[in-house]
């Protein structure tokens, strides 16, 4: 590896909504890596190094709302739309005309919409953990408010602005710690136990959490770098993405049911229940992502994929990344 790929550069760049800091490693074609929920440019520590190497320009953000990057009040400034054009930002801010987007979890969706919304910027697309599902059927409060019978699915459990900030602003380390543990594949709950996506009445998410173990991609220095920053941040802009998505059904009822085009990659854990919940939509590539290239699911993975699997991962993006045209 040379000297230059092991550099690492911290910057803060200007967006319409603010300001979105980034890490950057590596030069060559550009390849923009986006986090998910509860995560951080970190999360990409093991992929800015390997990508460097390869021969591009590594650029791991942190999501606005996270880290260093701005945090609006308004809790509707965390819609779909203003994520792209924060992307777009960043692409041009970089000097560049086009990208590579890789997500994962939140940061897939986000990425999705990125190639979606905007093609011209977004050249391919890799998609970790969460498939690309295009937008259609009811509203997604509704379909929430569905599940579950008498448990409430997390995603609406974070619909209530201070709701579960009160839950895990008290001890953000310990609440981090047991949700990674809890959708970890050497943590997660044995089958039949309590399933933690849900939360029982008058409970808390981390009443079935794991507790007294780290799954084994997580250090403890490596929780201390994400909980230091939920700790001086909150968990306000993170949480208000759950808060926008009937905004976002909303917002792009012009790309109902549209694919999205450019050459796209998708990895999945095969002990993620993204991937078994949304069977279907992975079922549904050849039409709604008809530039796929492969698509991969990792034998007894959970959810942080790039984190609990770096090499396999690392490979299957150079490799597809390799392959791209230019």
């Amino acid at each position: 590896m040379s000297q230059h790929a092991t550099e690492i550069t911290h910057r803060l760049v200007s967006t319409p909504g603010g300001r979105i800091h980034l890490v950057e490693q590596g030069s060559g074609p550009l390849v923009l890596l986006v986090h998910g929920f509860p995560e951080s440019w970190y999360s990409w520590r093991h992929q800015l190094p390997v990508l460097a190497a390869a021969g591009y320009r590594a650029v791991a953000i942190d999501v606005r709302g996270y880290g260093r990057s701005s945090k609006p009040d308004a809790t509707d400034a965390y819609r779909m739309p203003a994520l792209v054009e924060d992307n777009v930002a960043v692409v041009h801010a970089l000097g560049e005309e086009s990208a590579v987007i890789v997500g994962h979890d939140w940061g897939a969706t986000i990425a999705a919409n990125s190639a979606l919304l905007r093609p011209e910027v977004f050249r391919a697309v890799a998609l970790l953990s969460v498939p690309y599902a295009p937008r259609g059927g009811p509203r997604p409060s509704d379909i929430f408010a569905g599940m579950g019978g008498d448990e409430e699915i997390y995603m609406s459990y974070f619909q209530e602005p201070g709701r579960a900030e009160a839950e895990i602003e008290p001890d953000v380390r310990g609440w981090l710690s047991g949700f990674y543990a809890a959708f970890s594949a050497d943590t997660m709950p044995a089958p039949g136990a309590p399933d933690p996506h849900f939360v029982s009445k008058g409970g808390k998410l981390r009443d079935r959490f794991p507790a007294g173990r780290l799954p084994a991609w997580l250090s403890e220095r490596d929780l201390d770098v994400y909980a230091g920053e939920f700790e001086r941040t909150g968990m306000t802009g993170a949480l208000n993405r759950y808060r926008n998505m009937d905004r976002d059904w909303e917002d792009l009822v012009a790309f109902d049911g549209a694919p999205i085009t450019q050459p796209s990659l998708f990895i999945g854990g095969g002990q993620d229940a993204s991937t078994t919940w949304l069977a279907a939509a992975i079922e549904a590539y050849p039409v709604t992502l008809p530039g796929l290239v492969s698509s991969h699911l990792l034998d007894g993975c959970g959810h942080w994929i790039q984190q609990e699997r770096p090499a396999e991962v690392n490979r299957l993006l150079t490799d597809w990344l390799a392959a791209l045209p230019n």
